[in-house]
């Protein structure tokens, strides 16, 4: 595909993925069973001291696939402009959620599940990001590995 637009630095692409894990309020979150199964859903979340924080209740595939695995895949802008996040993945109960956290996804997406408790949170934390607009952006997308952003 051509484009007409520059490649951006690698500068660029990490504030543009700063920005969209500030401003988005969405991801498609991929989580796998014990045996394989695989699982896509949409999750709002928060981007919270380095991490994204997310909800769902308890029961479904998302929370039950973390626990075994402790793995995730998330996708956050559309498909034009990527981000493409490799996360470890851990449950955390309302009550055990610091409250900054709480409070900093209560305000933003005007949802308080502290004290539900067929609710849980999940907190990602990113190890790789990669992030493209275009084919001219494919070489040089890596934008963290091993959980440190590249220079």
């Amino acid at each position: 595909m051509t484009t007409h637009e520059p490649a951006r630095s690698r500068e660029q692409r990490k504030q543009d993925v700063l920005d969209h894990l500030e401003k988005d309020e969405d991801a498609w979150v991929s989580t796998a069973s014990a045996d394989g199964v695989p699982t896509l859903v949409p999750l709002s979340f928060v981007w919270d001291h380095g991490t994204l924080l997310m909800a769902t209740r308890r029961t479904n595939p998302t929370a039950v696939n973390v626990t075994p695995s402790g793995q995730a895949r998330i996708a956050v802008g559309h498909t034009r402009d990527v981000v493409l996040i490799e996360a470890t993945a851990e449950v955390i109960e309302g009550t055990d959620l610091p409250e900054d956290s709480g409070d900093a996804f209560a305000t933003k997406l005007d949802w308080d599940l502290r004290g539900r408790s067929a609710w849980v949170y999940l907190r990602f934390t990113p190890y790789a990001v990669r992030a493209w607009r275009e084919e001219n952006e494919l070489a040089g997308r890596e934008l963290m590995a091993d959980g440190r952003w590249l220079d």
